[in-house]
């Protein structure tokens, strides 16, 4: 498993490497460039029209460095048309957005659909499939064949629905500077493969294509971004998370590991409640949570880098509880 995991590390790494330069300029004669939102901070003004969509490059790059290997690891392959499945909803967002030249595409209620449908059919598998367990392993108690794991029953597939749908807006929320969604998955997918190899899980494989892919996407992503993923890119992703956790039987740890994606999600939350309540006083500068420190005077690399140094400790640290 570990060859097949380095072999797909570095498949998909090249492959990404490769097509974000092919995919640039095919995105610019498209004139498929990002639209910034006017309420956003102003100093992102400058990043209108650079293109996006770079998460087909992603999705692609996965696929490819696991396709030697996919027959011998069946339990990755939920994940990854679960991963494909919603990046393209995030595709049709993102062509929408661009058609209508505005910072949103699919209605809310459009989007939250699909993405229900897509999560219902996931777990019904996840929930019927004879050879894929259903408990949880609940964090710090210890590892696979000593810890505690938490049996929900029916109850696992309406938990399923919080934990994708919870997960994915996390990710998508985290995708508003150069580099830092890419860089904090990184580190989250890295978490997992690590607990794969440990563990004897067979999913490391496309824990290390997908580490790889978004390795080569850096490349081009981080400040200042040559290309950006678009919804394309961070939904997908969210759904590679949410989708390896489950099969893992790992989702409880998304909330120490992934703490970056709880944190903008509440901060959004905490942000409109507070707006709400107050008549028009806002709780923190601007939501997501990255927005209100790069006001706050950090710079877009200071707030990435911090991003993604406390997701490495968390995941050491959720490691060390497993032991």
């Amino acid at each position: 498993m570990i060859r097949d995991t380095i072999w797909a590390t570095m498949i998909a790494f090249v492959s990404c490497a490769i097509l974000i330069p092919l995919l640039i300029p095919a995105l610019h004669k498209l004139k498929f460039g990002q639209q910034v939102r006017d309420c956003g901070p102003k100093a992102h003004l400058k990043k209108s029209g650079t293109p996006t969509m770079g998460g087909i490059a992603i999705v692609i790059s996965v696929i490819i460095g696991m396709f030697p290997c996919m027959g011998k690891y069946p339990f990755t392959v939920p994940v990854i048309i679960f991963m494909l499945t919603f990046g393209l909803i995030g595709f049709l967002d993102d062509i929408l957005k661009i058609r209508k030249k505005k910072s949103e595409g699919l209605k809310a209620w459009q989007k939250l659909l699909m993405q229900l449908v897509a999560t219902g059919i996931f777990a019904f598998y996840l929930y019927s499939h004879p050879q894929i367990k259903t408990g949880m392993l609940v964090p710090f108690t210890g590892g696979m064949q000593t810890g505690i794991f938490l049996h929900l029953g029916i109850w696992f597939i309406p938990a399923v629905f919080v934990i994708v749908l919870g997960t994915d807006n996390g990710v998508n929320f985290t995708d508003g500077l150069d580099g830092l969604c890419a860089s904090v998955t990184i580190a989250v997918s890295l978490f997992f493969l690590i607990v794969s190899v440990k563990e004897n899980i067979p999913a490391a494989p496309v824990a290390g294509a997908m580490t790889g892919s978004l390795l080569g996407f850096l490349l081009y992503n981080v400040y200042p971004a040559k290309i950006f993923m678009g919804d394309t890119g961070s939904l997908a992703l969210g759904g590679y998370v949410a989708s390896l956790a489950l099969v893992m039987q790992m989702p409880l740890f998304i909330v120490t590991v992934g703490f970056i994606y709880l944190i903008e999600v509440l901060s959004v939350i905490i942000q409109v409640v507070y707006f709400r309540k107050t008549h028009g006083k806002r709780f923190f500068r601007m939501a997501p949570l990255h927005h209100h420190f790069e006001l706050g005077g950090w710079s877009e690399t200071r707030v990435v880098a911090v991003f993604t140094i406390v997701t490495v400790i968390l995941g050491l640290f959720s490691f060390i509880g497993m032991m």
